[in-house]
């Protein structure tokens, strides 16, 4: 990788991170950013959930504090999204690549339109929080977030938003910790069995960090039903070019 290179896929990271934290796709544009690199599919997947780490710990660092006021459901969920995270980078070694292909765009999907129609699923639940479900969902999505990732943003955050109270910007939190989590524990297995290219990894980790670090106050600067529609929307197109694609 030349100095050249290793700059560019530096500052896609930076967007990557940024975007992600704000919309939950990251992966479009990191992970296309790691194919121009030069990196097969099967590397540039596993490097891409090596580096997208880096979003949840910039954007820890930064709004950490904010998600840490009931410390017991926090260590349940982040259990389960390691758990799940787990279970996805294990799918991914051991199966076929076409396995989940076509079920990708239609979870994507559900969870956009989830996001979109949030106020009339908060309403018809009666404002109720959903304690049961929240961490069986939580281990679910973190299981397609080890395995692909992409969209794994948007999934987290239209479970969030449904199955509790939380506001769109601890909820924007919580979606980058658990993804966070999810992707640190594919990449401990992707580090020991995948093909990790480390110095991609480096630099778009490295460009992830700085923009998860600014993600938590451009998303305090968003109007929450805006911010809930524009994901929504950017979930629906993500749905339609991996379907395309």
């Amino acid at each position: 990788m030349t100095v050249l290179t290793f700059g560019l896929v530096t500052v896609a990271g930076f967007f990557a991170g940024l975007v992600g934290y704000v919309t939950g796709i990251a992966s479009l544009i990191s992970y296309p950013a790691l194919l121009a690199a030069g990196l097969s599919p099967v590397s540039a997947n596993v490097t891409n959930t090596v580096a997208m780490v880096a979003v949840g710990a910039g954007s820890t660092a930064k709004a950490g504090a904010a998600v840490a006021g009931n410390s017991r459901s926090l260590i349940l969920h982040l259990g389960c999204a390691a758990l799940g995270g787990l279970g996805g980078a294990v799918l991914l070694l051991t199966t076929p690549a076409e396995v989940f292909d076509a079920l990708v765009p239609i979870l994507i999907a559900l969870a956009s339109a989830s996001l979109l129609l949030q106020p009339k699923l908060r309403e018809l639940a009666g404002n109720r929080t959903f304690p049961r479900l929240y961490p069986l969902a939580t281990a679910v999505v973190a299981l397609y977030g080890g395995y692909f990732g992409a969209g794994a943003g948007v999934m987290f955050l239209a479970l969030i938003l449904v199955c509790t109270s939380e506001t769109i910007w601890r909820a924007s939190v919580l979606k980058s910790v658990l993804t966070g989590v999810a992707n640190l524990v594919a990449a401990a297995g992707f580090a020991l069995f995948g093909p990790v290219h480390w110095l991609a990894a480096a630099a778009m980790g490295l460009g992830a960090f700085a923009g998860g670090w600014c993600g938590p106050a451009v998303v305090a600067r968003l109007p929450p039903a805006g911010m809930r529609i524009g994901v929504a929307l950017c979930g629906f197109g993500l749905a339609g070019y991996l379907a395309i694609g």
